[in-house]
């Protein structure tokens, strides 16, 4: 074993006791005192300007330039009272990350002296330079502007010593560049068409959302061991490693006991995240070795997006203080399981009504039925689409592995679920107005919907679980609004065509909930290729889903092509979601960015197989042909034969491996040049995917056989065995 690798496995497995979190007050006592919450704008805004405030959080109203002067200054002397000395526009670019520019509170007044300032216009509207941020296309590279425009309804928050104000990124010409944009214009449109519907059920003014909650899956290593291993640090992810003679055979990890170094890094994560506001329910160990699980109570979509993402970063800075490094590569160690985000995504009502619930009467149960065959019927025209959402160059590895679902949408509606909407089909009399009970479905089946009885099909990537589906395919690393953003606008385009044929019905002169019912019929029949509840990983499914016509792709470049299609376009543009000049820059991003990601993984493969792997592999080799020769002098020939017969077939080995993996390396790099000279991001993207990944996993296959071959204390990496066991 190398000197640095020695010492730093040493530091990993060090028995020093852990430096414990100080024990925290009770959460109700701080929980959210990082955040202007309401509690905080009763303590810094007068009465009239909080309920501007909340008419602009909750019903969209735009607030007047006086207004948002008073909100500034009493969100700066609260900031102040909190230590905060710097604030900044916290936006989401198409990078995947967060953005944020840091200005301070001072400006010079008069002579050397400072005032701490902070008007309305700051904190409504700011201009940062936007051109280093993906763009698509949308504008020239020399033309920077692009314009960050506050967020009411996620409420701004404290990070160290800066306020952070939540903002759509948006450019000169009003088109979206960022995540956050089109996620709030898919919730208004998804909100307008539910509200639409619900109005036959008697609801109104009872304002609808959509519903996030998602469950952070992420891996844990040691400072020490992530520093010695090049490919976690520049590709986030393992290039090279040789399975771990244990890893999570055992089962023996899944819910198991929490280390206590991990235990103490939860809890400080969690009392970060309790001062956030961010609703942290539960924590566990998760399948793989050194692999956990942190998720919050469900919230409204922009808002739990927006905690998801400040969660990630929480993460980081608090593993630094634990001596660890966070992982949310969506598949950062082959041969063991990888990491999702869960995305638990419903609609419901301000007041608290579930529409993707059963109810207790057959009228609540009309309107389950009815908004459950609408949310499949959006899924299935559109499952491509919602594939491309989610598939990236990091989740290509993980769906379809043994952990994750398949790279086909299908959606898992357990048997009471289906059973119900089977009597639908067959049923010829749905609807029965009865004087005193309001309307009967004549489905037996419906109000034993109570319980929930449902199953957790783990691969199905659209699987409804009692009140929500949970869609399983997005990866770790991933910002949830991206799949969210797609769920809302497909839902929406679904939710007002059906009710333009339930209209067309009601003018012809059926009674309201025959309409419904009937339609909610002819909307699950034409829905039906989607569901399926057997097993999503057989040879077989894969068969019959492209005979249902299922996108079966597993190219992520390939995907990409849903964002242009005509369908797609129709869909956003009626939705007022994105135009197809946005959905067009969109593609243009996620296929340059998939070309990066992978050019990384090649560059960074070359450099450890010819700087790191054969200089030691070669002078093992040497070593052991020293070994030989200086047998031959103390052997007879027969002896000789014999006892050097196992170390020369190493050393052949070697020569063969090292050999293959320098020639595989070269021709990679020269693959990766040839690429960029394409002229499209498309085609090199395809190019990319098609070309150059199938050359990473040979070069590792040679690498990881020399691993094994190859003197351990002379191994310049730290093995699968260090890196995946904490103590």
């Amino acid at each position: 074993m190398s000197n640095s690798r020695f010492r730093a496995v040493e530091a990993a497995f060090a028995t020093e006791p852990v430096k414990a979190v100080p024990p925290a007050p009770a959460t109700s006592e701080y929980y959210g005192c990082n955040v202007f919450s309401r509690a905080n704008m009763r303590k810094y805004l007068s009465s009239d300007t909080r309920r501007k405030v909340y008419e602009s959080i909750e019903q969209g109203v735009t607030l007047d330039r006086e207004t948002a002067e008073h909100v500034a200054a009493g969100m700066k002397r609260w900031a102040m009272d909190m230590g905060a000395t710097h604030y900044t526009h916290w936006f989401q670019p198409l990078t995947g990350g967060t953005a944020e520019k840091h200005d301070s509170f001072a400006e010079p007044y008069g002579k050397g002296e400072s005032l701490e300032q902070f008007q309305g216009k700051l904190l409504c509207q700011q201009e940062p330079d936007a051109s280093s941020f993906p763009s698509g296309g949308l504008r020239n590279t020399f033309e920077a502007r692009g314009y960050t425009a506050w967020d009411p309804s996620s409420p701004a928050f404290i990070m160290g010593d800066c306020l952070c104000i939540p903002t759509v990124f948006i450019s000169y010409n009003g088109e979206a560049l960022d995540y956050k944009s089109p996620l709030l214009r898919s919730d208004a449109a998804v909100s307008k068409a539910t509200a639409e519907l619900l109005k036959y059920f008697g609801v109104k003014d009872d304002p609808v959302f959509s519903y996030l909650g998602w469950e952070q899956e992420y891996f844990l290593v040691d400072t020490g061991l992530y520093a010695l291993r090049p490919d976690l640090i520049m590709a986030e992810r393992t290039l090279i490693g040789h399975n771990s003679a244990r890893n999570q055979q055992l089962e023996d990890h899944y819910f198991g006991s929490i280390p206590g170094r991990v235990i103490e890094f939860m809890k400080d994560l969690e009392f970060e995240c309790y001062k956030l506001g961010i609703p942290i329910k539960t924590r566990h160990n998760e399948v793989a070795p050194n692999q956990f699980e942190i998720a919050p109570v469900y919230e409204q979509a922009n808002l739990a997006n927006d905690h998801n993402l400040v969660l990630m970063a929480l993460m980081r800075s608090v593993a630094d203080r634990h001596g660890f490094k966070v992982l949310l590569h969506e598949k950062p160690f082959e041969g063991v399981n990888g990491s999702g985000k869960h995305c638990n995504w419903s609609l419901g009502t301000e007041s608290g009504t579930g529409l993707l619930a059963p109810g207790k009467t057959d009228k609540e149960n009309i309107r389950f039925l009815m908004f459950m065959a609408n949310v499949l019927k959006a899924v299935y025209d559109n499952n491509g689409l919602l594939k491309a959402s989610v598939l990236t160059a990091s989740n290509e590895h993980r769906l379809g592995a043994n952990e994750a679902p398949p790279a086909i949408i299908s959606s898992f509606l357990g048997t009471q679920v289906t059973a119900a909407f089977e009597d639908l089909l067959k049923s010829k009399d749905m609807v029965k107005i009865m004087s005193s009970r309001g309307f009967k479905t004549g489905i037996s089946q419906i109000p034993d919907l109570l319980i929930d009885n449902t199953d957790r099909n783990r691969t199905s990537p659209f699987a409804f679980t009692g009140n929500r589906f949970e869609f399983r395919a997005p990866g770790s690393s991933a910002n949830c609004a991206s799949a969210v953003t797609v769920l809302n606008t497909i839902v929406a385009y679904q939710l007002t065509k059906f009710k333009e044929a339930v209209d067309k019905r009601i003018a012809a002169g059926e009674k309201a909930m025959e309409a419904i019912l009937e339609e909610t019929r002819l909307a699950y029949k034409a829905a039906k290729k989607i569901c399926f509840d057997g097993n999503g990983y057989s040879d077989e499914w894969k068969k019959e889903a492209a005979k249902r016509g299922l996108d079966c792709t597993t190219s992520a470049p390939e995907s990409y092509d849903s964002f242009n299609s005509k369908q797609t376009v129709e869909i956003y543009r009626e939705m007022g979601v994105m135009t197809e000049v946005e959905l067009k820059a969109r593609s243009e991003i996620y296929w340059e960015m998939y070309s990066k990601k992978i050019e990384i993984e090649a560059r960074v493969l070359a450099d450890l197989t010819a700087n790191h792997i054969l200089p030691v592999s070669t002078r093992y080799q040497s070593i052991l042909l020293d070994n030989v020769a200086k047998m031959k002098e103390i052997f007879s020939a027969a002896e000789y034969k014999k006892v050097s017969a196992a170390e020369t077939q190493i050393i052949k080995d070697i020569a063969t491996h090292t050999s293959e993996a320098r020639e595989l390396a070269i021709e990679m790099e020269r693959g990766c040049d040839a690429i960029l000279q394409l002229k499209s991001q498309r085609e090199k993207a395809v190019a990319f995917h098609d070309r150059i990944v199938p050359y990473l996993l040979k070069v590792r296959e040679h690498v990881d056989a020399l691993e094994m071959i190859v003197d351990d204390d002379m191994w310049p990496l730290p093995k699968y065995r260090e890196l995946l066991f904490i103590r």
